[in-house]
């Protein structure tokens, strides 16, 4: 059984009638692109990645430090002071082990998915990213990560220049 809507100016075909292939359907793959503005704090944030540096924005309002960066202050509703540069260490805030794909296809392998507390930022503000080099199973709230690098010819100024953090080693 099949139902169609009304409220909808035109002519609405079913589910059937599609599949009986009485209408021609012309299926096509479209070639968007796009193009914007990343921002100051956003492009110098990237510019940064490149260079395997990690960058934030300090207020001296609240005397946070922003990551990822931001020309204003949320909570202050001022314009930042001045970069500091970051570590490219930090530790789990939060994290999710996900068995699906962003296309909901189950995944062969679960990926480890984390939000994490950048050191020199503020304590709660951090990036999401991915885990390696751990099972799941060994991933903890609060643990010692730090960045893995793509090489230099692969660095293209984008988040994915960090392949994934991996858990600290005790001492480092």
């Amino acid at each position: 059984m099949s139902s169609k809507i009304s409220n909808y100016p035109g002519t609405e075909i079913t589910s059937e009638e599609a599949r009986s292939q009485r209408y021609l359907i012309t299926r096509y793959k479209t070639d968007l692109r796009y193009a914007w503005s990343a921002g100051v704090a956003t492009a110098r944030f990237l510019r940064g990645l490149k260079k395997k540096e990690l960058w934030g924005r300090e207020c001296d309002g609240c005397g946070r430090v922003l990551v990822p960066p931001r020309m204003y202050c949320e909570k202050c509703y001022r314009a930042t002071d001045r970069w500091v540069r970051l570590s490219d260490r930090g530790k789990v805030m939060t994290f999710s082990v996900a068995h699906v794909n962003a296309d909901a296809s189950r995944r062969s392998e679960p990926i480890l998915v984390a939000v994490i507390e950048i050191e020199g930022a503020t304590p709660l503000m951090g990036i999401l990213h991915l885990l390696g080099e751990v099972r799941p199973e060994d991933v903890k709230i609060g643990m010692a990560v730090e960045a893995v690098w793509r090489t230099d010819g692969e660095r293209t100024g984008a988040i994915t220049d960090i392949k994934y953090f991996r858990p600290r080693p005790r001492g480092r």
